[in-house]
């Protein structure tokens, strides 16, 4: 009998390799006669580029090529085709202008030819026989710059008299769009018995990736084709897709590899990259390889970046507490260009989280600054969402004396309500809303807290804990394929087309397909990141991977099934209705005349007595298109202490249960839970993207002003998993690798705050750094 798969903490495929030196990344990828590049930067926020004059570096020793927005324009490239949204899919609620005109889409050449708009942005790019001297010739372009003013806030870029990033967007304003029923949620607001508000800025971040972006461009004389091998998520069919559009040229020219192992994604790694497009384009120019490493300040300068929202939030409650209307007013930073809309359109749809809540507006505003773009990070818009959700909860608790936990529960939505349909038209599934608050309320031992507290203060501390709930509303891209195969040697091939960037997916893939064929583990050879290939597939963002991989995978494998057993009728002589599947192999019912799905794969290979239909290796392939949102959801309890003198904060225990529908490998999702929390606990403490305001110029592009978390920063995490299968996915499956961040936000700040109730402190903007809880400590004293 086979062994069970889904649902084992199968220990990783990939860590012998990764932890043995095995691992190959982008950087290890080396070509002969490669050629190698360094870009030249803004330095400033918002300049007109005058003139460029690239003559000595053209001399200088090595120099192959030196490229500038000139070159670009002379060339006829296109400007790269973000994705700015979801919407079109009919996945998310589509967000429209107020006035009703479409969203307005900037472009983005891979050097700009005119005008730069944040310090960082390429300029121009050069190619060499070393690195050394590559830098060198960039230290010698003459760059004559007409600096123009610039701004960094998003609030502040929709004044008026502000700065203009773009002629064809007034106001700095691509999108200005409502979700919601003013009216009604404006009247509710008149009668309700209180009214709570709350004012936050989430701040920007970043995505700071093991391994900075890379990547190397290739050109094939003979067959006049491009090959670029880069590390990202976004999936390499849509990456060759986009590098065929900017280059102008058909799509079967294009082939893009991903290296096996790729040193973080998050999301920022989920666009094309101005460096990925000039590396292949160089290639072809001087006909050698191109290979472009970035340094870490240009990851820091020059990354898509993540969060950035404004929100001013009401809540409006009757005399019990029952909640009645949500309003909200978010101005998200998309930064210089228009690369997505996505975070603020999944964070303003579920504002009202999973309470019930019957009615409620959200003003949702896209502001363009002098900054790098924004694009989904992590959870995309939803840990603001459930940031601003759980933080006004926890605000209008704490002001009309109502118990923390009692009011989410009062308002959670119930079982009997699913499914559930909020204010904004987003449909959820079903879950257990509150019973999985209440498993992280006893696990992190809620009910013992006061006396911890007590503790707490004989030792000069003040400790704090909170609760928040969460509900995301996943889609990504919605087409997904599969191909199943069995080799001659009994291995299985699995080629997929998401893209793997430290998810374990070659072990979680390797498990359900083990499972589900009846095969050993070790048998499956996941293969993935080749348009070779890889014909189809949406890459990794979104919880999409074991969602649509799942589905296609098990149709694969289904087909694989019912040839089989044709093909062993054939081979037993038999009707098909006769043939059983079990355990890898297909028998003759009620007898030993057996055969395995190696076997029979020889046979179909090899046999005249088969029909051409069942001739040929032994495969299934499915690819499809699966609309529709999924819906996680979970708790997280977190617990601090803080040192009034200081300012110091301490994390003491945090506890976090996410719900995944089935867990494939309970192992792995505790480990992405974990770095999940880092991710946002990190945010909530420590983490942001400084500009000046005056000149624009980040100031914090090194790792000495970026303040990262470290493992001793944390505890160890206490998690739990909620298995409730999923009503919107075939096999009730929900992701699982978002979770950890989306709560962690809104749950670190309420247990600073609640520690430091008793100071009079009702707020600490993120990252509450110690500077920023003494400050608000000495703020209380003073009123």
């Amino acid at each position: 009998m086979s062994e069970k798969q889904i649902g084992e903490p199968k220990r990783r495929k990939e860590d012998d390799r990764l932890i043995t030196g095995q691992g190959q990344f982008a950087d290890d990828l080396a070509f002969p006669k490669s050629a190698h590049a360094s870009v030249l930067r803004s330095p400033h926020a918002h300049a007109k580029i005058k003139s460029i004059d690239i003559s000595a570096a053209r001399e200088m020793p090595g120099v192959l090529a030196v490229l500038t927005g000139a070159d670009v324009v002379a060339a006829g490239l296109k400007p790269i085709p973000h994705g700015t949204g979801s919407s079109r899919t009919g996945s998310d609620v589509p967000l429209a202008n107020l006035d009703g005109s479409e969203r307005k889409v900037t472009p983005q050449l891979i050097l700009p030819p005119e005008r730069v708009r944040f310090v960082g942005e390429a300029v121009a790019m050069v190619v060499a026989e070393t690195l050394h001297q590559a830098r060198d010739a960039v230290e010698a372009i003459v760059v004559d710059y007409d600096v123009l003013p610039s701004v960094t806030r998003s609030t502040e870029a929709v004044i008026d008299g502000a700065p203009q990033l773009w002629d064809s967007v007034p106001n700095n304003l691509p999108l200005d769009a409502e979700i919601g029923d003013k009216a009604a949620t404006d009247a509710a607001f008149a009668i309700a018995a209180h009214r709570v508000s709350f004012r936050s800025a989430i701040q920007r971040v970043t995505g700071v990736h093991m391994e900075p972006r890379a990547c190397i461009g290739l050109w094939d004389t003979k067959s006049d084709s491009y090959t670029l091998h880069a590390s990202h998520g976004i999936g390499v069919v849509q990456m060759k897709t986009e590098i065929a559009q900017i280059l102008g040229i058909d799509v079967d020219k294009v082939r893009v590899i991903a290296p096996h192992d790729v040193g973080g994604n998050f999301g920022t790694r989920n666009a094309t990259y101005p460096e990925f497009a000039l590396v292949v384009w160089a290639a072809r120019l001087i006909q050698r390889p191109v290979k472009y490493v970035a340094e870490r300040q240009d990851a820091l300068l020059s990354d898509f970046q993540g969060r950035d929202l404004h929100v001013d939030f009401e809540l409006a409650l009757d005399e019990r507490g029952k909640f009645l209307a949500f309003r909200s007013t978010n101005t998200s930073n998309v930064g210089a260009h228009t690369a997505s809309f996505v975070p603020l359109n999944k964070g303003a749809q579920l504002m009202t989280s999973l309470y019930q809540v019957p009615t409620a507006y959200v003003r949702c505003r896209a502001a363009m600054t002098n900054t790098p773009s924004t694009i989904p990070y992590r959870s995309a818009g939803r840990p603001e969402a459930m940031y601003s959700v759980e933080r006004i909860i926890d605000i209008a608790a704490r002001k009309l004396n109502f118990d923390r936990v009692e009011l989410r529960r009062r308002n959670m939505i119930p079982a009997k309500a699913q499914p559930y349909r909020n204010p904004f038209g987003v449909t959820y599934d079903n879950g257990d809303y509150t019973g999985v608050m209440q498993s992280a309320l006893d696990l992190a031992d809620w009910k013992g807290f006061e006396k911890r507290r007590k503790e707490s203060r004989r030792r000069g501390l003040y400790r704090g804990i909170s609760i928040c709930n969460y509900i995301e509303g996943t889609s990504g891209n919605p087409r997904e394929r599969a191909e199943v195969t069995v080799l001659d040697d009994g291995g299985i091939d699995l080629i997929i087309g998401t893209q793997a960037s430290g998810q374990g997916h070659e072990t979680s893939f390797s498990q359900i397909a083990a499972e589900w064929l009846g095969v050993g583990f070790d048998k499956i050879r996941v293969r993935y990141g080749d348009t070779s290939f890889v014909l189809a597939g949406g890459g990794s963002h979104s919880g999409r991977s074991m969602r649509f991989a799942s589905i296609v995978i098990k149709e694969s494998t289904l087909q694989i099934i019912d040839k089989a057993k044709k093909i062993a009728s054939v081979m037993f002589e038999t009707q098909v209705g006769d043939i059983e599947f079990a355990d890898g192999a297909c028998r003759v019912g009620g007898t030993d005349r057996v055969a395995t799905l190696v076997e029979i794969s020889r046979f179909a290979a090899s046999s005249k007595a088969l029909p051409d239909d069942l001739r040929g290796p032994l495969k299934g392939a499915c690819d499809r298109v699966t609309t529709g949102l999924a819906f996680p959801y979970g708790a997280a309890v977190c617990e601090v202490e803080v040192d009034a003198d200081t300012g110091a904060v301490q994390i003491v225990r945090y506890t976090s249960v996410d719900d995944v529908g089935r867990a494939v490998n309970p192992m792995i999702l505790h480990g992405q839970t974990h770095g999940g929390i880092a991710q946002g606990v990190g945010q909530a403490l420590l983490e942001q993207c400084w500009f000046d305001r005056d000149s624009g110029q980040n100031l914090s592009a090194s790792f000495m002003d970026y303040a990262m978390p470290r493992a001793s920063d944390f505890p160890s995490f206490t998690t739990g998993l909620s298995e409730v299968p999923a009503t919107s996915h075939p096999l009730g499956f929900r992701p699982g690798g978002e979770g950890g961040t989306t709560p962690a936000l809104g749950t670190t700040i309420n247990a600073i705050v609640d520690a430091l109730s008793e100071l009079g402190v009702t707020h600490v903007e993120m990252p509450a750094t110690p500077f920023r809880i003494w400050q608000a400590i000495q703020a209380a004293k003073r009123d």
